[in-house]
C-alpha cells in the first residue's frame, strides 16, 4: 500500500449551490448534508481507510489553503497541491502526477472530487481497491462508471464495449457530454452506458505517458519541474507553469483521446451533489415531501415538495409554496422553482454584474 496515493480535487467554486456556497467558502468546505462533516472531510475519511495518510494529497486553489488546513489539520504543507489560477482538471492532474512521481516512481493514484456524496463507503473502497490493484499490473487509464438510475441530463455518460482481461472491467468505447433527455433515455435502454463520476485510477507513469502523447505542450511544462517538486522552489515554479496551460478538463484533454481507457461499473450510492435538487432527492422528507436543513426554525403551511435551507439563527416561514427551493444565507435569500434551478449559474452571473463580488 505504500505505493498508493490519493489526490482529492477541491478547487471548484460550487456556484450552483449559491447563495450558501460562495467564493470565500465553496461547497466542498461545507456540511451540505448535515452529517457533522464537511464534504472534503468525508472524502478524506473514506480514503484514509486504504491510502497511507501521508500519501493523501489535496489539490485546491491557493485561496483555499487555509480552509484545507482548518478542516484537515493532519495534512502537512507538502500534501497540498496549490493551484495559482483555475485551469480546470487537466493541468491540476498533470501537476499532481509529476509531483507524486518525483516522490515515488511506482506511484498508483486515485483521483476524486472532494464534493461528491457516497452513501455506501465500503462498496466504494472495494471498487477503488480493485482499480488500484488493476493499475499496478496494467498500463490502463481507469475510471469508475456509475450504473444509471434514471435518464439524467446533468451527467456525462461513458459507453463501454467488450469485457477486459481483468474481470469486472470494460473497455471504454465513447464519452458523451451531458445529453438531451431523449438521448439519455436511449442510453439507459441500450444498457451499455454509465454515468461519468470523474473518479480516475492509474499509475503516475501511465497518465504522464498519456499527457506526453495527447497534451505534449502541457506535459513539457510540468516536466520542467522534475528537479523542483517537493522543494521550497515549487510554488514559484508552479505560478509560472499554470499561466502557460490551456483551460481544459482531463476528459477532453486525455480520456476521450486515449485508446487504453477502461471502466469499472460501480454502484455505491453516488451523487455529485451538483444542485439543490440533488440534495432534495437524497434527504429525508416530511409527510408533505418537504426537506429542511433544520426542523426547528422552519414552519411550512400548505406547502409541499420544497427544499428549504437556512442558518440556525434564521426563522423561515413559507405558505402556499409547492416544488420550490428556498435558500437563506446570512445576507441573501433565493426563492426559485425546483424545475428552474439550472438557471442558478445565470443568477449568480447577474448578481455579480450588478453588485460586483459583494454577494458572490
Amino acid at each position: 500500500m505504500k505505493n498508493y496515493y490519493a489526490v482529492i480535487m477541491a478547487g471548484g467554486i460550487g456556484s450552483r449551490f449559491w447563495p450558501v456556497s460562495r467564493t470565500r467558502l465553496p461547497k466542498q468546505f461545507i456540511d451540505m448534508m448535515g452529517t457533522g462533516k464537511t464534504l472534503i472531510q468525508a472524502t478524506y475519511d473514506r480514503f484514509k481507510k486504504i491510502i497511507p495518510q501521508e500519501n493523501i494529497f489535496v489539490a485546491t486553489n491557493e485561496a483555499y489553503a487555509h480552509l484545507v488546513h482548518e478542516q484537515l489539520p493532519q495534512l502537512s504543507q507538502e500534501q497540498l497541491i496549490l493551484e495559482p489560477i483555475m485551469r480546470n482538471t487537466a493541468p491540476c492532474i498533470a501537476y499532481a502526477s509529476h509531483k507524486i512521481q518525483q516522490r515515488n516512481p511506482n506511484a498508483i493514484m486515485v483521483i476524486a472530487p472532494a464534493d461528491h456524496l457516497i452513501m455506501e463507503a465500503d462498496v466504494f473502497i472495494d471498487d477503488v481497491m480493485k482499480g488500484l490493484k488493476c493499475a499496478e499490473n496494467n498500463d490502463w487509464l481507469i475510471t469508475l462508471g456509475i450504473k444509471p438510475a434514471r435518464p439524467d441530463t446533468g451527467y456525462g455518460y461513458i459507453q463501454y464495449g467488450k469485457s477486459a482481461t481483468v474481470p469486472g472491467f470494460k473497455k471504454v468505447k465513447t464519452f458523451t457530454e451531458k445529453p438531451t433527455l431523449e438521448l439519455a433515455k436511449t442510453f439507459l435502454q441500450s444498457g451499455d452506458f454509465l454515468w461519468n463520476a470523474g473518479i480516475f485510477i492509474w499509475s503516475a507513469k501511465s497518465i504522464i505517458q498519456a499527457f506526453q502523447k495527447y497534451q505534449t505542450e502541457m506535459n513539457e511544462v510540468f516536466k520542467e519541474g522534475t528537479e523542483i517538486y517537493n522543494s521550497d522552489r515549487e510554488a514559484k515554479f508552479i505560478s509560472g507553469a499554470f499561466v502557460r496551460c490551456v483551460n481544459i478538463s482531463i476528459d477532453f484533454a486525455v480520456m476521450e483521446k486515449a485508446d487504453n481507457v477502461y471502466v469499472l461499473p460501480a454502484d455505491f450510492g453516488w451523487s455529485d451533489l451538483g444542485t439543490w435538487a440533488s440534495i432534495y432527492d437524497l434527504a429525508d422528507k416530511d409527510y408533505l415531501g418537504n426537506v429542511s436543513s433544520s426542523s426547528e426554525n422552519v414552519i411550512a403551511y400548505d406547502s409541499s415538495n420544497c427544499m428549504i435551507h437556512a442558518p440556525d439563527n434564521k426563522l423561515i416561514i413559507i405558505k402556499g409554496l409547492h416544488n420550490f427551493i428556498v435558500v437563506q444565507s446570512d445576507d441573501t435569500l433565493m426563492i426559485c422553482p425546483k424545475d428552474q434551478e439550472q438557471g442558478v449559474k445565470q443568477i449568480v452571473a447577474d448578481v455579480k454584474e450588478k453588485f460586483g463580488n459583494q454577494y458572490i
